[in-house]
């Protein structure tokens, strides 16, 4: 029996794959209200691509993605939170306002090179600016987990991954090494 990698299984839900040049520059921001039938088509292929991905595999931390890594050269992005029942978060032209001077480091993982996972210090809080599909511009603070998975995301439309976030000298772990250390996000309050 051949063994599918996380990689591939993530290529075959439609997900970009690591060293494809559009996970490496800026996506392009949305002019709205201007561009809003764009925006909300690409809201829409997010939503379809995170349930898509969701039948396969599940993800206790949360989830996110970014339209990058959809193939869409566009600066929107969709993050699940881990709470139950909690509202999926849109991200149309994100930007941090600010961060927190408390940070700390855990491991990632990416959908577009699944297959391993890297330590990533991260700020604690922080604030994003984010417009709405009417051109309004409001910012919310997120913490802890969230932050980090908004910032992960923000990132991917920076046109940067985890690894450029990752203390010089370390590098990456297989997900079968990470799977073994058994350690879920935690934060101390």
């Amino acid at each position: 029996m051949i063994e599918v990698r996380p990689s591939q299984q993530m290529q075959s839900l439609g997900v970009v794959q690591q060293g494809t040049p559009i996970l490496n520059r800026p996506a392009e921001p949305f002019d709205l209200p201007a561009e809003r039938a764009a925006a909300q088509a690409v809201i829409d292929e997010l939503f379809t691509a995170v349930d898509r991905i969701g039948r396969v595999h599940s993800f206790a931390k949360g989830m996110g993605l970014a339209a990058p890594q959809i193939g869409i050269p566009r600066a929107a992005a969709l993050v699940l939170p881990p709470t139950t029942g909690a509202e999926p978060i849109i991200l149309l032209n994100p930007q941090i306002t600010a961060v927190s001077n408390e940070t700390d480091e855990q491991y990632e993982g990416c959908l577009s090179f699944f297959d391993v996972r890297g330590m990533v210090p991260r700020p604690r809080r922080l604030d994003v600016a984010a417009t709405a599909l009417d051109g309004t511009i409001t910012t919310v603070t997120y913490e802890f987990g969230l932050a980090r998975l908004i910032a992960h995301e923000i990132d991917h439309l920076d046109g940067m991954l985890y690894t450029d976030r990752m203390t010089a000298g370390v590098a990456p772990i297989p997900v079968e090494q990470y799977r073994q250390t058994g350690r879920a996000w935690a934060y101390e309050r």
